[in-house]
């Protein structure tokens, strides 16, 4: 049977979704209708879905979709023969009981009988049904998908609106208006949310040439709708005009100026523009006192504009703006745009001045006032914390002087908290405590530490840029880390609302890339005194979740399991000796003995722990060295072991580990001549104690048995 194929689109036309929802929502609704359809047999597998997204439509193009699924044979398992026929071969009441419940008419028995079929499963003779299951038609189909698909959507919130009729209320992220469903130039018969499927829809609010537009096939929407409609229905290609246009903009200015680079703003404006129009605005330069920081968050935020940097990356009194209108004299849009960010830039202006009026330490003792976890007291008492930890640690890198920044940097971090401006915009607490701290004169690398003890605030962010700032920020984050995890606030799943994982990645950031000689157990012993008896003891978890976020981040650099898992296994202290332990277990692993080394010390592993640990012997009594297999194999580890001792010692962990290649033979030799578990009780306590010191010297740098398949 031929079946006929065409392109489907399906738009569901609705008022202003929430944009910072919007990609996801088109993504979603296009996702699910194409994979119910093809679940359904009417789409191939190589069936190609575009999707369209704008502020007012959800919309999907998918190719080659059929106007009717194929016939699928079912073959049903129905029971054993021995309960659905009697003695004379004729269907039981059960057998017929279940075959109704199928849909079979079972009015003529001995044709039932005949179409039954058996076959043995191995264990018994069981009856099958063999039938045609008609394939649904894509009304049917589409429904099904449409409903599926609407049901499935990441919305945010549900509101609820009453249809025309008056009597039905409907649920759905807003009101919805319009329904079109295309298979090629034909209407596909279905319904959502009280609308019936048509083949108009509507265009730009203000600037469409016609209301509402016909589409004449399902291939022609995206072109017909930015023909007649004036909308780029796709949410990529309205991005990427959007940025053309920023650019262009941005020349024309001239002085080397660029737009800011924010992707999570471009994708907000991208959702709230159907048909993008880029102005160049400006305000006045008077307001380029107050730190830069403030106007362009406040521009952002607010106003969901593009402020301009100039070729030094400084902010300058003119922003682009992203209108949904295209006028032939734009001067009034323009206007209305500077009149409105006027008084925005006003307010940042009048917090800064008014927090300047107060020396940044005269609110440090409201501190106290203000809650920071009802278990672990107050922001002052955090001040405290942080202030003890960041001294203890200061100590251990360097001088009094240190110290004392430190400790002055910790007493101040927080104070900003109380400013006006981090009030309104808390996204600038740090930020605007350097700036504060600066103009009470304060050291400059106090104020820098300031800002930079949040640092990284995520993902591939920069590090605090001076010593100052990674002791305050090691404290910052180890006295989170510590209080939480003491009072069992740990992260579950994927809620981790206190933000821990991406603290203790930035601990081990610091560690590794600062290549900071602070042992993490010291660390955390440090944390937890500071907090008294406040705290259960949480070192052993805390250490535990430290180390799985450096695995984690190890193996997203490219690292294998087997490596990662080698080295973390001895817990290193000194989380910066963790690459160069990671690449010397990388060039072992490239050895031709590698293989057969590792393995021999999960033998090894697995021999000392099934042995009696009072079984082992103190140390190798040579004169209990009968065989010449372990002989040979102690005169090897005699000879290997203090030259990967010094190399382990310098620091050279690749020739530590290049050093043990000498041991393949001899340790391969013992295991094949030398029964360890001997009769005599010397003999085995002395052979245990000779593969104790071969596990030793072989474990130095990672445990080698995790590399063995």
């Amino acid at each position: 049977m031929t079946i006929h194929t065409a392109n489907l689109l399906v738009e569901l036309l609705v008022e202003e979704l929430p944009p910072k929802a919007l990609p996801q929502l088109g993504a979603a609704f296009g996702r699910v209708l194409a994979d119910s359809l093809r679940e359904q047999g009417l789409a191939g597998p190589g069936a190609a879905l575009t999707t369209y997204a704008t502020p007012r439509r959800l919309a999907a193009h998918l190719t080659e979709v059929a106007a009717r699924a194929q016939d699928r044979a079912v073959q049903l398992k129905l029971m054993p023969v021995s309960v659905g026929l009697d003695a004379h071969g004729q269907p039981t009441p059960a057998l017929l009981k279940k075959l109704a419940s199928l849909g079979v008419d079972t009015g003529d028995t001995a044709q039932l009988a005949a179409r039954l079929r058996r076959q043995h499963d191995g264990k018994a003779e069981l009856l099958y049904w063999d039938s045609v299951v008609p394939g649904a038609t894509l009304a049917e189909g589409l429904q099904k998908a449409l409903d599926e698909a609407l049901r499935r959507l990441p919305i945010p919130k549900v509101m609820t609106y009453q249809l025309a009729d008056g009597w039905r209320n409907v649920h759905f992220v807003r009101p919805a208006h319009g329904l079109v469903a295309l298979h090629g130039d034909q209407v596909v018969p279905v319904q959502a949310l009280g609308l019936s499927a048509g083949r108009t829809t509507r265009g730009h609010r203000f600037e469409a040439a016609r209301d509402p537009i016909e589409l004449p096939h399902a291939d022609a929407y995206a072109e017909t709708l930015a023909r007649e409609g004036a909308v780029l229905a796709s949410f990529e290609q309205r991005r990427a005009e959007i940025q053309r246009q920023l650019a262009a903009a941005a020349a024309r200015v001239g002085g080397g100026c660029r737009p800011i680079d924010d992707d999570a703003l471009l994708d907000e404006v991208t959702a709230l523009v159907e048909r993008p129009n880029v102005l160049v605005c400006q305000f006045d330069p008077a307001f380029l006192d107050v730190p830069q920081e403030c106007l362009i968050l406040t521009m952002k935020a607010n106003q969901k504009y593009f402020p301009l940097l100039d070729a030094q990356g400084r902010l300058t009194h003119r922003f682009l703006v992203v209108s949904n209108i295209t006028p032939a004299d734009p001067s009034a849009v323009i206007g209305g745009n500077e009149r409105v960010v006027r008084p925005r830039l006003a307010d940042a202006k009048f917090f800064f001045d008014q927090d300047r009026k107060r020396p940044l330490e005269s609110r440090v003792l409201g501190l106290a006032k203000v809650v920071y976890h009802n278990q672990l007291g107050t922001q002052g008492e955090r001040v405290e914390r942080v202030g003890a930890i960041a001294r203890a640690i200061a100590a251990r890198l360097g001088g009094e002087e240190l110290v004392r920044l430190a400790d002055r940097a910790a007493l101040l971090a927080k104070a900003d908290l109380l400013t006006d401006m981090v009030g309104e915009f808390p996204e600038l607490q740090g930020t605007m405590g350097r700036y504060y701290a600066l103009h009470d004169g304060e050291d400059p690398r106090v104020a820098e530490a300031i800002e930079d003890h949040y640092k990284p605030r995520f993902a591939g962010d920069a590090l605090p840029r001076g010593d100052v700032g990674v002791v305050l920020a090691l404290a910052d984050k180890l006295e989170t880390l510590t209080g939480l995890f003491g009072i069992g606030q740990l992260p579950s799943g994927d809620k981790d609302p206190y933000a821990l994982r991406r603290h203790a990645l930035g601990v081990v950031r610091m560690l590794i890339e600062r290549a900071l000689p602070l042992p993490l157990p010291e660390l955390l012993d440090i944390a937890v005194a500071a907090f008294g008896e406040r705290i259960r003891d949480p070192r052993a978890a805390l250490r535990d979740f430290i180390d799985d976020r450096l695995a984690v981040s190890l193996r997203e650099q490219g690292y294998r399991p087997q490596e990662v898992d080698a080295v973390l296994a001895l817990r290193p202290a000194l989380l910066h000796e963790v690459p160069r332990r990671l690449a010397a277990v990388r060039a072992f692993a490239a050895l031709p003995e590698a293989d057969a080394l590792a393995a021999a010390n999960k033998r090894v592993t697995n021999i000392l722990r099934k042995a009696d640990a009072a079984a082992v012997a103190a140390q190798v009594d040579v004169a209990l060295l009968r065989e010449p297999a372990e002989q040979a194999l102690h005169q090897a580890l005699q000879s290997v072991q203090p030259l990967a001792e010094a190399a382990y010692a310098r620091g050279d962990y690749t020739d530590s580990l290049r050093q043990l290649a000498a041991l393949k033979a001899p340790v391969d030799a013992f295991f094949d001549s030398v029964m360890v578990n001997a009769d005599d009780a010397a003999l085995r306590a002395n052979r245990l104690a000779l593969l104790a010191a071969l596990q030793r010297a072989m474990n130095r740098v990672a445990d080698l048995a995790r590399l063995a398949v």
